[in-house]
């Protein structure tokens, strides 16, 4: 077994398509065509036509048995060498920062120099298939092997079994939606509905900023004539969002969890090229920064534990790992899956009893800059392509700390089934 050290796994940037509100934009375009338009982006920028790579590593959440081999595919599609191999992934919310975790991995060990990693999802062109019954009467006919047997396969048959059944969102185990879960966790912590909507706007405000000035020029690509997130709301504020209805609270009178200050079913892709120290200088590749550290983690939400809670356990873990404090960063990117999910992670973080029964530490984690969270928008603003969240965000962080010349950001990303991915990205 090799004992050599592990390399520094350098982030050269990354490209997406806009994110696009479900059933707009790309309503007739699935995980293929979105997910070669960003992975080809970052090939161009880059200037890698023709050129092999280590892996190319792709997921999606919401996809057809045909994108099995979504990565591969779309290495072959992208302008690289059709020597790269490509692989596909799936961690719910965190597959676009589990693949770049992936490729960092193998970078880092000497397995690569170089890879892509990213993700897609759609949520317009979703498998609908038909009900159980009706799909064995189907595999019953392809079985049999006389006229006879065909014809009993549809014995009985009624027209209510062509009803099709759509893929849903909501967790198996308890048969709550992601947003139910959610506003279970905001009466839990005591967040309430004005500073929801107040971290929403705050979100829509940063990002249009970050759009005007332009920090995203590089970073989102045109596709379909489209420049910028159609999510995206600059004129977005309290005063409106206060007049949204309860999204899945709608009874009780205490749903605080809107349309507004929760991400919208999105479309959409992105892509970021990491690469071995080696690589990046041959090529004359800057290097924006560097990932250090990486951690997942789950929470028993079926036995009480808020659904979206594992990002608290996975950054407390990461930080003893990487013997940090929560404060010793210049930029915190948490996911804005809903706006309650991030103030929850923040109160647990401050939580004396939480930090010492839970993450058994002393003391509390502390609270961070409010400054430094978000500060160029987030998923509140631009959407949500589950998939593909990871791979923006890490774009979006090297960037940052590119532009500043130094520091640290920390990524938080909550998931489905009760899980957190994290990272942690420096620029010395």
């Amino acid at each position: 077994m090799s004992t050599r050290p592990l390399r520094r796994v350098g982030i050269v940037g990354g490209s997406r398509i806009p994110f696009c509100r479900q059933n707009t934009a790309y309503v007739d375009l699935g995980n293929f065509g979105m997910s070669v338009k960003a992975v080809g982006a970052v090939v161009e920028r880059f200037g890698l036509a023709g050129v092999e790579l280590g892996e190319v590593a792709l997921g999606a959440v919401m996809k057809h048995s045909s994108d099995w081999n979504l990565g591969r595919e779309v290495a072959l599609s992208s302008g690289l060498s059709p020597r790269t191999p490509g692989i596909t992934m799936a961690r719910a919310c965190g597959t676009g920062l589990d693949t770049t975790i992936t490729i960092a991995n193998k970078i880092a060990t000497g397995q690569a120099e170089s890879g892509i990693a990213g993700g897609s999802d759609t949520t317009s062109d979703v498998p609908i298939v038909f009900g159980r019954k009706f799909a064995g009467r189907l595999l019953a006919t392809a079985r049999a092997k006389s006229f006879g047997q065909r014809l009993a396969a549809w014995k009985g048959f009624r027209p209510s079994e062509l009803k099709p059944s759509f893929p849903g969102v909501s967790e198996k185990r308890t048969g709550k939606s992601m947003g139910e879960h959610c506003e279970q966790m905001a009466k839990e912590w005591k967040v309430g509905r004005a500073e929801q909507d107040q971290l929403a706007a705050d979100s829509h405000r940063k990002a249009a900023a970050a759009y005007e000035r332009g920090f995203f020029d590089d970073l989102v690509v045109e596709f379909r004539g489209l420049k910028r997130d159609n999510i995206l709301r600059p004129d977005t504020t309290v005063e409106k969002l206060a007049g949204l209805k309860p999204a899945f609270d709608k009874t009780s009178g205490q749903g605080t969890l809107t349309a507004g200050n929760s991400t919208p079913l999105t479309d959409g892709a992105s892509a970021v090229l990491l690469a071995s120290e080696e690589f990046a200088a041959a090529r004359s590749l800057p290097i924006q920064a560097y990932l250090s550290h990486a951690k997942v983690a789950a929470v028993d939400f079926v036995g009480g534990e808020g659904l979206l809670m594992a990002p608290t356990v996975a950054v407390s873990e990461m930080l003893r790992d990487a013997g940090l404090t929560l404060q010793d960063f210049d930029f915190y990117e948490i996911h804005e899956a809903f706006a309650a999910q991030v103030l929850c992670t923040l109160r647990a973080w401050e939580s004396p009893a939480y930090c010492r029964d839970r993450l058994g530490r002393e003391q509390p984690m502390g609270s961070i800059d409010p400054a430094r969270l978000n500060v160029v928008g987030s998923s509140l603003a631009f959407g949500h392509p589950f998939a593909a969240t990871g791979a923006r965000i890490v774009a979006t962080a090297a960037k940052l700390l590119s532009e500043r010349g130094s520091g640290r950001a920390l990524i938080s990303i909550c998931t489905a089934g009760g899980m957190g991915v994290v990272a942690i990205l420096e620029r010395p």
